[in-house]
């Protein structure tokens, strides 16, 4: 008699609490780890390499070195803590997101001042939000298991509407410190939402992961989102 295999758990490879929580919503139950890539250093080392990156193409190489940091660090770092992993067979995701501006890509603002300067330029105006995603089968494959050994990715772009917002609600706004902590300075799903006005495309993505990307992904290594659903 043989024994199903066990459904495979997500990791994801980001701090981001956004991202946990729009996989839990999604009924996906990720562990997390944060990967230790010097982002700079991955950006200089692919712009040596293939030449200067487009916006689309500079967040898919850090989502790669990010989660790939990661499983490097499961097999090699004893000190890299999982909790709640027990051993079940991984897939792991790692995520990027940057604004596209006037041709120039944005991440979290260095400061305050960075972030009101940004808003002064975005407001009224509209930019693209893109998020990297790799995913990672480390599943056991061949006569040990299901998985493909499969290493992938792609990004999604999603287009925003600013709202012409006042200088008194910027300045309200980056006060509360909410935009330091995220890629272009803002947010959907908290304080920021009342300062977008529309957005074109997937709004996931904009949180910083696009649920129907991942989907695809999985489908390119045999997988359903469903199989990785809480039981």
């Amino acid at each position: 008699m043989t024994t199903a295999p066990s459904s495979p758990r997500l990791l994801l490879a980001s701090a981001s609490p956004a991202r946990r929580a729009t996989l839990v919503r999604a009924g996906v139950d990720p562990l997390v780890a944060v990967s230790s890539v010097d982002e700079d250093a991955a950006l200089a080392a692919a712009r040596e390499r293939f030449g200067d990156l487009e916006p689309a193409d500079a967040v898919l190489v850090l989502a790669q070195a990010k989660v790939e940091d990661v499983a490097r660090r499961l097999v090699d770092d004893p000190e890299l803590d999982v909790p709640g992993w027990d051993g079940e067979d991984l897939l792991l995701l790692g995520c990027d997101s940057m604004l596209e501006l006037d041709g120039q890509i944005l991440g979290k603002p260095a400061d305050a001042d960075d972030a009101v300067a940004r808003w002064a330029a975005m407001r009224g105006r509209s930019g693209v939000l893109h998020t990297g995603h790799w995913l990672v089968d480390d599943r056991p494959s061949g006569a040990d298991g299901p998985g493909t050994g499969g290493t992938l990715g792609a990004t999604a772009s999603t287009v925003v509407h600013f709202a012409d917002v006042s200088d008194a609600e910027v300045a309200a706004y980056v006060a509360t410190g909410e935009p330091l902590l995220v890629a272009g300075a803002f947010t959907v799903d908290g304080l920021g939402g009342p300062f977008v006005e529309r957005i074109e495309g997937d709004h996931h993505n904009v949180v910083g992961l696009s649920l129907p990307l991942l989907r695809h992904l999985l489908g390119d290594v045999g997988l359903t989102l469903p199989d990785l659903w809480r039981r």
